[in-house]
């Protein structure tokens, strides 16, 4: 049964400014360490890409956020929800802290199963999230 559907587009071309201007402190603040050791291996990419690597990210953030029904609020931090990557490149979605203890409150105790979808066609980054209980 599905509890959370989230979605969200982030606008790729605030990604290029936000890094430009903030760098690694706003990587600092939104992302966790498996994170920023996956984009450090995008530093070669021209800024483009980059930003783009970024938004996607955010973007899983923020309709995660949404699929727990609560936005970035009662304890759910950026950090609290992770993104990697699997060796053959799909996404994956962790949760801890406040956004764990969310997820398992709206799937009342049962197991669950987090689906992640990401795309972009600059200058837009969208990603959708499904919490199911399985």
């Amino acid at each position: 049964m599905i509890v959370g559907i989230g979605c969200d587009l982030a606008d790729i071309r605030r990604f290029e400014k936000i890094l430009a201007k903030f760098g690694r402190s706003f990587e600092e603040r939104v992302f966790s360490e498996k994170e920023k050791a996956e984009l450090r291996q995008r530093k070669n990419l021209q800024p483009r890409g980059y930003a783009c690597a970024a938004a996607k990210r955010f973007a899983v953030k923020e309709a995660c956020s949404k699929a727990l029904g609560t936005g970035f609020r009662d304890g759910i931090f950026l950090t609290d929800i992770e993104v990697v990557h699997q060796p053959d490149g799909k996404p994956e979605l962790f949760l801890r802290n406040g956004a764990d203890r969310r997820c398992r409150e709206i799937c009342g105790g049962s197991a669950f199963k987090l689906h992640v979808t990401i795309t972009d066609d600059y200058p837009w980054a969208q990603a959708f999230v499904i919490i199911e209980i399985i």
